[in-house]
């Protein structure tokens, strides 16, 4: 089972980072969308992964902090959330604050990740609830470097790569084109993958 990665961040495509490790092996890992925020292209990171295998693909799962691949781990145990689902959950609030709705029994967040209607959150708090008492998790500020903003060039590029994350995630296009448009107009200037995608999840939070 590979368990940690460290390498180089060779190419990011939202959510989707690529890892060169000194082996010279490169590791294709999808990662919630805050996580991959954190992330910067030619910099050396470790990365906490899981192997999910199916039928038809091995996907390998990534995190910058190891207690939330355990709280990745406890979701997909549960009967009827995948690892799309998860990473759903785990893009949409952090771990702290999904630990926080389960201890309130607080179904309003939950409802709010694409493809989880009232009774699935209801339901999700009920099995959770156990699973994630004994996982310590911290909620950190996600910290991006936008000191070497794109070019009007890229910023196609750039909406495109963020509504596929988005709609990767579970949102629907016009979901994901008008977040995209209201966080958009924040900004005075054209703005990277990263900021964009943590403000588009804001609007749709």
């Amino acid at each position: 089972m590979i368990g940690l990665i460290e390498g180089k961040v060779l190419h990011l495509s939202a959510p989707v980072a690529v890892v060169l490790t000194n082996s010279g092996i490169g590791y294709e890992i999808e990662l919630p969308v805050p996580a991959f925020c954190q992330l910067q292209m030619d910099t050396v990171v470790k990365i906490w992964t899981h192997l999910h295998v199916r039928e038809d693909a091995q996907l390998l799962y990534g995190f910058t902090e190891y207690q939330e691949r355990d709280v990745f781990k406890q979701l997909i145990k549960i009967n009827g959330v995948g690892a799309k689902m998860a990473l759903a959950m785990l893009s949409s609030m952090s771990s702290a604050q999904l630990k926080s709705c389960v201890n309130k029994q607080d179904e309003s967040a939950l409802v709010k990740v694409p493809g989880i209607g009232k009774k699935t959150a209801q339901r999700l708090l009920i099995e959770l609830k156990d699973k994630l008492k004994n996982i310590e998790v911290v909620d950190a500020d996600i910290v991006v470097d936008n000191e070497n903003a794109p070019s009007m060039n890229h910023e196609m590029k750039i909406l495109a790569e963020v509504e596929a994350a988005l709609m990767s995630l579970g949102y629907k296009e016009k979901e994901a084109q008008q977040a995209i448009k209201l966080a958009n107009q924040a900004f005075d200037e054209p703005v990277d993958i990263q900021t964009l995608l943590k403000a588009s999840l804001k609007q749709l939070a």
